[in-house]
């Protein structure tokens, strides 16, 4: 299963634990550097969508917020797409498209 880049942000702004929809949204694009940017509208539809896959469960809620985690099967599919995508970043490496790393 390869995710669209939204989910993965959403995703991976949940590993560091629970967040309301603007916080998944601010977080999102602080770690992207502001490459991804979330509209409101299209957020909590993205978050539906991840919730009926069940990648994302709804945790606890209060008056105006309700909070949103990442599932067990949401970190394995969130890891298998970040060896995906390390791969493909490995064979842009090989063909001189991007600096070596030094270990």
């Amino acid at each position: 299963m390869s995710l669209k880049p939204a989910d993965f942000h959403v995703l991976l702004a949940l590993t560091a634990g629970p967040l309301h929809g603007y916080g998944i949204m601010k977080e999102v694009e602080r770690e992207s550097g502001g490459d991804v940017r979330l509209e409101i509208g299209s957020l909590y539809r993205l978050l539906d969508r991840l919730m009926e896959e069940g990648l994302l469960e709804a945790g606890q809620q209060d008056d105006r917020r309700r909070y949103f985690k990442i599932t067990r099967l949401g970190r394995r599919v969130l890891k298998a797409e970040a060896v995906r995508l390390e791969g493909l970043v490995n064979l842009v490496r090989s063909r001189k498209l991007l600096p070596e790393i030094d270990s």
